[in-house]
């Protein structure tokens, strides 16, 4: 899935070298917090503090795993691809995370609204020209 994303708060993310370091642990296999903090060799409130920042923009998934192993979530990465482009005066940035099948199914019926909706405006526009009368 392609977004748009404004820059600046996808730059002040990736700034972050613990974040950084959560994507790519998370893109390997799914890891807690816990795991986390010792990968990024940071403080559990930072490691959070980044956690939420980054399941806010969409660059990772949460799934909540079983609270008897003194692990209640587990991170995974669904960043896939980051484009940044240069163009007439902007800076545009677009960014590929995985879809599941839900988002998908999603997509393909939007996707078939609008392409259905193109071509009722089409035959409106055809019949619409077709009935103009002739001097």
């Amino acid at each position: 899935m392609a977004n748009q994303w404004d820059p600046s708060g996808v730059f002040e993310v990736l700034a972050s070298e613990e974040s950084r370091r959560i994507l790519a642990a998370a893109s390997v296999q799914p890891v807690s917090a816990n795991e986390l903090e010792q990968i990024c060799n940071s403080s559990l409130p930072t490691i959070y503090r980044r956690l939420n920042v980054l399941v806010e923009h969409g660059f990772l998934s949460e799934q909540t795993i079983d609270p008897d192993q003194n692990q209640s979530k587990q991170y995974t990465t669904d960043l896939e691809e980051i484009n940044i482009g240069i163009a007439d005066g902007e800076i545009q940035i677009s960014i590929e995370v995985k879809k599941d099948a839900v988002d998908k199914f999603g997509e393909l019926f939007r996707d078939l609204g609008e392409e259905s909706h193109r071509q009722r405006s089409s035959t409106q526009s055809e019949f619409a020209f077709d009935s103009v009368p002739e001097e």
